[in-house]
């Protein structure tokens, strides 16, 4: 799967996100850390964003297969009213109707969405995503790597300044 990400592919520092769209912590951080880090970095072409998906259990799986079902361009969209959304659609028990009500909002059709399940490439590939997640080290999310170096926590604003300083004063090229 290609890597979705925000910011210019050359920034001198790249942040990768490991999330669950069920976390309540990733829900935490979009919306109260990640305003500003798109302002304050990713906008100004200093941080490369990477999201990569480490789904924890069956809904956020199910989840994950619509959010990568959506157009690309939409991705980003997607994942953030999944997770304002939580609420609406998190259970239990793996019920794709509300999902694919939050899904919908990006023109895509039941028929579609639906075949997005049967699609064993697509599947295979998101388990790939979190078994690398696995070798690295991520246990949980939302867990981070700020150029290489991995967060097994929420970093908040003041951490991403600091990192952000550090890592700008001695570049390290991204591996991961």
């Amino acid at each position: 799967l290609p890597e979705m990400s925000l910011g210019r592919a050359d920034a001198p520092v790249t942040i990768i996100k490991y999330a669950s769209l069920t976390c309540p912590y990733c829900r935490k951080f979009h919306l109260e850390t990640f305003p500003e880090l798109k302002r304050a970095y990713i906008d100004t072409g200093k941080v490369r964003f990477i999201l990569r998906e480490f789904p924890i259990g069956f809904q956020s799986g199910a989840a994950t297969i619509a959010l990568r079902c959506a157009p690309a361009d939409k991705y980003f969209a997607l994942y953030g009213s999944f997770l304002r959304n939580q609420g609406a659609w998190v259970s239990q028990e793996v019920r794709r109707d509300p999902i694919y009500r939050i899904a919908r909002q990006t023109h895509l059709t039941r028929k579609a969405f639906d075949a997005c399940y049967d699609d064993d490439a697509l599947v295979e590939n998101l388990k790939w995503v979190k078994d690398r997640g696995r070798k690295l080290g991520v246990i949980g999310t939302p867990n981070f790597f700020v150029n290489n170096r991995l967060f097994k926590r929420v970093l908040t604003m003041t951490d991403i300044h600091k990192l952000v300083a550090e890592a700008l004063a001695k570049p390290v090229a991204s591996t991961h």
